[in-house]
């Protein structure tokens, strides 16, 4: 008997609901930052076992928007409840439950779906944070259950799954047993791209980057990748580029890396840098690099 369940995984940003997918899937197909705001897309990650087939949906961070872009990620989030059997929420061990929070609580009540709280980053805290923080969101709403775990190493993750199989109901599957993602490749392509100069360029660009895959090219062994980078300033170009262009090929390096790793073959990557001066405000440009409002 083949039972499935689609599950939302909401929280605000940087608190590790991206690194979790990776963790529940044991592959990495949603990029990773310690920078805020990382996710910009609902992710789907699928896991099959035996007849059971979980399908998570990872959402962009839920914050206070200040762009088009902003807006569009607060709404796919949202959007994503009305998609879903269930919720995960995670939060980290702060001891209390903050605005965002306590909001997404009301939109998940509202919603009348059940709901898994995680507790992520319990490694990095002493175990009265954590026994404070369960403490304050078991007052705040009647959670199905709470995990701690983290998301990092692993530990708990198989406690989540466990916890998640109440949601599974009778149904065909929505996919085939051997993809963990419904990603386009361009797509996964200009994600990984997008990672690396987030974690290359650390504070110097602000989120005001975007990634377009132009050339998508594949034969026998090979593929050949042409995309182009965007910023809003032409200073932020200088930076993305560096001296005689050290740092986009530091870009251009890791994320070669990465891109063979995920398709199990060799990868010529091209990149070119362009400016696109206040896109994240323009509806047009938006829709352009794929930030769609018929895909929320």
């Amino acid at each position: 008997m083949k039972r499935t369940a689609f599950i939302a995984i909401v929280g605000r940003p940087n608190v590790g609901k991206s690194t979790l997918l990776n963790s529940i899937l044991g592959e990495k197909i949603a990029i990773v930052s310690k920078r805020p705001q990382t996710t910009r897309n609902k992710i789907t990650g699928i896991h099959t076992v035996g007849e059971d087939q979980f399908v998570f949906l990872d959402t962009p961070g839920v914050h206070r928007p200040r762009t088009r872009l902003g807006d569009y990620m607060v709404r796919t989030a949202d959007a994503a409840l009305g998609d879903s059997d269930a919720v995960i929420l995670v939060v980290e061990p702060r001891g209390e439950v903050g605005d965002i929070e306590q909001n997404l609580i009301d939109r998940i009540r509202e919603s009348g779906l059940p709901a898994v709280l995680v507790i992520n980053k319990i490694d990095a805290v002493r175990a009265q944070n954590v026994a404070q923080t369960i403490a304050a969101y078991a007052a705040a709403h009647d959670f199905d259950a709470v995990v701690p775990l983290s998301a990092r190493s692993g530990k708990g993750v198989p406690t989540l799954l466990s916890e998640c199989t109440r949601y599974l109901t009778e149904s065909n599957w929505f996919f085939p047993e051997d993809i963990v993602t419904d990603q386009p490749e361009r797509q996964i392509a200009a994600e990984i791209i997008r990672e690396k100069l987030l974690r290359t360029l650390e504070e110097e660009i602000p989120h005001g980057t975007a990634v377009t895959v132009e050339e998508f090219t594949e034969r026998r062994d090979l593929i050949r990748i042409r995309a182009e980078i965007f910023c809003e300033k032409q200073s932020h170009k200088g930076i993305i580029i560096g001296k005689n262009g050290a740092t986009l090929k530091t870009i251009g390096s890791y994320a070669r890396a990465d891109l063979e790793h995920f398709f199990g073959c060799r990868v010529f990557l091209d990149l070119w840098v362009k400016v696109k001066e206040n896109w994240r405000d323009s509806d047009f440009i938006l829709s352009n690099f794929g930030y769609k409002e018929d895909q929320i």
